[in-house]
């Protein structure tokens, strides 16, 4: 059966300084020193495993590209997303700093997971704003590590969304309005309360948090380069802020400099922040509502911390339309020409969806160089984080996919 074809408007970064070397300027922002600290913590914790990077030669033939996998991020620790790499990591490191003022030293997260340090770690409180997966992420890790945890939820989050993250033990803010407004009440509230901030985007103006959240990420690139069995050539990545894009090309220019893949963000056509970024050469919001069916995605702002990486080292953006992550959802979960099964969220099809429609604009395929010889890997970066709207979409829960598939 043939895909379906969707609009798709594609910017190239004409700033791209892909020879350049990744210089002091990112290096504060994210480095391999704090990348190897990051995975020596986070490949401690209990249940940790690499996602899996699925081979997909059926949609690969339909899009007559030479080799697509899927990084299955909906396999990240339970909780079925790739953000449990970064909030997690970054409530840990903030504890071991609180703990580190007090006794001089900073324990491993085996410390912590033990219930040591209670008498400081019980005390202390952290909050973040968030569209969904990244509180989540934090809501665990404070019920892992043992501290406080208050969630901002705006308006369009939705309550299955909310009970996911409740269940950690988290207490739950409501406001009006949008993720971005969230961001920026929780950060004036835990200021004034003396809580942790624990954002995923340096709107606030603090930048060395996101940092931890991002670095957290690029465990992602290392996984990577375990599983494939040939260089990659294209990478396509989900947008929002920017930090997960930012955390893979940091790690991928770092250690691989302009031998990396290309990397090519996808956005929603009314969250489009990066790609309004990318095309003005300066930090650009998206107008009016952002309101997306690839509600993880939903961002007006890049965050800026992300932006000093990306403004340098980002290949591409795509945007595409809502009704294209519904319909790869779909396509997803019934497998392509004999293709495993896979269980994609709304947000966490994006770049999957954004490759199809790029591979049938023969204007975009040829501007992003996509064609026989190519190897693609996607990041599947969520699973049925709503389940609701999952089973609504596809027509049957995940776990009928699961049994399937096990």
């Amino acid at each position: 059966m043939p895909l379906r074809r969707f609009s798709v408007r594609h910017q190239h970064n004409d700033r791209l300084e892909r020879r350049a070397a990744y210089g002091p300027a990112e290096r504060a922002v994210l480095n391999y020193d704090a990348f190897l600290e990051a995975k020596g913590e986070i490949t401690d914790w209990p249940g940790y495993a690499p996602t899996p990077l699925v081979e997909l030669p059926g949609l690969a033939r339909q899009l007559a590209i030479g080799d697509l996998r899927y990084k299955d991020e909906s396999k990240r620790f339970g909780l079925k997303s790739f953000k449990a790499l970064g909030g997690a990591y970054a409530v840990l490191t903030l504890l071991r700093e609180r703990i580190a003022a007090a006794h001089g030293t900073a324990p491993h997260a085996e410390a912590l997971l033990a219930g040591g340090y209670r008498d400081i770690v019980s005390k202390v409180t952290v909050a973040t704003a968030t569209d969904g997966n990244h509180g989540r992420s934090v809501a665990w890790g404070a019920e892992m590590f043992g501290c406080n945890c208050i969630i901002y939820l705006h308006e369009h989050v939705s309550r299955t969304r909310e009970a996911e993250i409740a269940r950690f033990g988290a207490e739950i803010c409501r406001l009006p309005g949008g993720y971005d407004e969230s961001v920026r009440r929780c950060a004036e509230d835990a200021e004034a309360n003396g809580w942790l901030l624990v954002a995923d985007t340096s709107l606030g103006g603090n930048a060395r948090v996101p940092c931890m959240v991002m670095q957290g990420y690029s465990l992602i690139v290392d996984e990577m380069a375990a599983q494939m069995d040939a260089p990659v050539s294209h990478l396509f990545v989900p947008g929002a802020v920017g930090g997960l894009a930012a955390a893979l090309v940091a790690q991928l220019w770092e250690t691989l400099g302009p031998d990396r893949p290309r990397i090519v963000v996808v956005e929603p056509t009314q969250a489009d922040c990066i790609s309004r970024s990318i095309a003005a050469g300066k930090l650009t919001p998206a107008e009016g509502s952002v309101d997306t069916f690839m509600a993880c995605l939903a961002a007006a702002e890049v965050s800026p911390v992300a932006w000093t990486i990306l403004a340098r080292g980002l290949d591409d953006t795509l945007a595409i339309p809502d009704e294209a992550a519904v319909e790869t959802m779909r396509l997803l979960a019934d497998g392509v020409d004999g293709d495993p099964p896979l269980v994609s969220g709304e947000s966490g099809c994006a770049a999957t969806a954004g490759l199809i429609a790029a591979a049938h604009d023969e204007a975009v395929r040829a501007a992003l160089g996509l064609g026989e010889a190519s190897r693609v890997v996607v990041i599947g970066s969520e699973g049925d984080t709503d389940a609701e709207t999952y089973r609504r979409v596809v027509g049957r829960p995940a776990e009928d996919l699961q049994r399937i598939t096990a």
